[in-house]
């Protein structure tokens, strides 16, 4: 009996492993077999406009890719449908030329965006660049009081400025201070 479980469980394993991949069609009805991971999967969620709170969380994966136009598409998406973390993505991204040319104005205003929804770490970068005037117009005063509602809102980094004296050189090393001057 237990012969013919293994011999019956053996010829199941044989017949999965050497089975043909699904296929996948699409016609006027859909998808049939569809990718439901990677980047076609991605991709496809896109252009159909799927923004929930899954399909934002995937966005790293275009990162993966090596796809930033992708990626940056996608976390403008869901930036727009509200989701913070979203905002802080395309932030990183406007500023780091991702997806795109630099684009420090772009970058301040999704920080803004964030800050204003009540993300912490929207909060922080909205207030490290009122402190450094970059891609905003500098006001120390008013970047020290966003700093100090994200070290409230439990954030480290906020916390460590503080306790730095807001000295911008302990959270932003001196490497960036060429980025970082004063825009206006």
């Amino acid at each position: 009996m237990r012969r013919s479980k293994l011999s019956l469980a053996a010829v199941f394993l044989a017949s999965v492993a050497n089975a043909e991949p699904r296929l996948t069609s699409e016609d006027e009805l859909g998808i049939l077999n569809p990718q439901d991971t990677g980047r076609e999967m991605l991709q496809r969620k896109i252009e159909m406009g799927v923004i929930d709170s899954v399909t934002c969380s995937l966005g790293v994966n275009a990162t993966k890719y090596d796809n930033h136009e992708l990626a940056k598409k996608l976390a403008k998406q869901c930036a727009e449908a509200g989701f913070t973390k979203a905002m802080t993505w395309v932030s990183q991204m406007e500023n780091n030329g991702l997806g795109g040319e630099y684009n420090p104005d772009e970058a301040a205003e999704w920080d803004r965006r964030a800050a204003e929804a009540g993300d912490p770490v929207g909060r922080f970068n909205h207030g490290l660049n009122l402190m450094r005037g970059h891609g905003i117009a500098q006001d120390v005063e008013l970047g020290r009081r966003f700093v100090d509602q994200a070290a409230e809102d439990g954030l480290e980094i906020a916390k460590r400025l503080q306790g730095a004296e807001y000295d911008l050189d302990e959270v932003t090393p001196d490497a960036d201070n060429w980025k970082y001057a004063p825009l206006f």
